[in-house]
């Protein structure tokens, strides 16, 4: 089998050309615009380090915190830079105080370096960790917000939830779930780290207390760039994971909150700059904007799906609605149920990449039945490279 090409939009980016990537959705992928405008930022850097670093870095830090807080609907006041979303999750349990016997609530398919973060906190303070057991395939939105509901009770402290699930690539009706948890009194820390670029995003509307996105995928910004918003109200007391001049600032013209996570030591800035940057040069791929390209590549992700599915004669695993730009095709029957969040290398994944140059997870379910196919849309990708796959798999199978 002869390996298809990317898109037309291929030549933006610097991915190897013998490589079939349908796998965006783990570490993205930056352009090469892009990495050229970081690159700018790092020289400009280097050419005067304190000029840049104590009297330029603020309005350009500034800058791109408002550029990516309008892209998520957030008032700036709200935004803060993060390395990743796992560490926007660190930083808000990390900062909170539990008591023996609270309960922190999650799900199975929660991410798994999160849910160990989860795990160190109850550990400390002997809170207890809850997790609503997650149907997978699903046949509707409801019965996600279902399970959720049924394991929060008078003792949930928090929630720590998914907006867009790694493991499958559902969207959460997190909105729903947040409504009802609101009504409780239960605050939600959501877990977005796939959100910003595939969903179009109004983060105060969702309702959550805390909310962290990962920049670097669907964004398409520099590895260690990510946003961690936190409502006004829950502002006071929350405090980044390195306490550095910020803890004792006496300025008067910002927040506490954005001194003190806006410098938490010397560090290089320039992937949180050149978010602004991704932002506006994916916006400028297509006539329609931002909102044409999230269709676009959903409209790619669903037609992969639908296609892998029918060839290897197995039924879609959620609807429609839940699909974003990730699916996952189940390959076996039954359901699937996630003991634990850690998951096993499948042989399958090697094959693909030894022999055909695919790179896609597949996913081993500690007590599922077989593995899953996770794909992913992105615009430098076409129709073809998932038909490649489809045979492939075929291919294998049949050996």
């Amino acid at each position: 089998m002869q390996p298809p090409g990317g898109s037309a939009y291929s030549k933006h980016w610097g991915l190897d050309p013998s490589v079939t990537f349908l796998n965006h959705g783990s570490f993205g992928a930056c352009p090469t615009e892009v990495l050229a405008a970081q690159i700018r930022y790092r020289d400009r850097m280097e050419r005067q380090p304190l000029q840049f670093m104590i009297r330029d870095v603020e309005e350009l830090y500034d800058d791109a915190r408002a550029e990516l807080a309008a892209f998520v609907g957030a008032d700036p006041l709200d935004v803060v830079f993060v390395p990743n979303a796992t560490t926007g999750v660190n930083t808000v349990l990390r900062s909170l105080h539990f008591e023996p016997g609270d309960e922190l609530l999650t799900t199975t398919h929660e991410y798994n370096a999160c849910r160990n973060a989860l795990d160190f906190v109850a550990e400390r303070s002997g809170a207890v960790v809850v997790a609503a057991e997650i149907p997978f395939p699903v046949g509707s939105p409801a019965e996600i917000t279902r399970a959720v509901l049924e394991r929060a009770g008078p003792r949930t402290r928090i929630g720590l939830l998914d907006h867009i699930t790694s493991l499958t690539g559902m969207v959460v009706p997190i909105a729903d779930i947040l409504r009802e948890l609101s009504e409780r009194g239960v605050d939600v820390m959501v877990d977005g780290a796939h959100a910003p670029g595939m969903l179009e995003l109004d983060i105060p509307s969702i309702g959550a207390a805390y909310y962290t996105g990962n920049c670097h995928k669907w964004l398409c910004a520099p590895k260690g760039a990510a946003l961690l918003y936190v409502r006004r109200d829950r502002q006071v007391g929350l405090r980044p994971l390195v306490i550095s001049h910020g803890a004792n600032a006496t300025r008067t013209d910002r927040s506490m909150f954005w001194q003190e996570f806006d410098w938490t030591g010397t560090r290089d800035l320039s992937p949180y700059l050149a978010v602004a940057d991704s932002i506006r040069f994916m916006g400028s791929l297509l006539p329609g904007g931002w909102g044409e390209l999230m269709e676009r590549n959903r409209s790619l992700a669903l037609e992969a799906r639908d296609l892998i599915s029918d060839r290897l004669g197995v039924e879609s695993a959620c609807p429609d609605s839940m699909i974003g730009t990730l699916a996952s095709i189940p390959l076996g029957r039954g359901r699937y149920r996630f003991s634990t969040t850690k998951l096993d290398f499948d042989p399958l994944e090697d094959a693909l990449r030894e022999e055909y140059g695919i790179e896609v997870p597949v996913l081993t379910c500690p007590d599922g039945p077989a593995s899953l196919l996770r794909i992913s849309a992105q615009i430098y990708n076409r129709i073809e490279q998932y038909e490649y796959l489809a045979d492939a798999v075929l291919d294998i199978g049949r050996r």
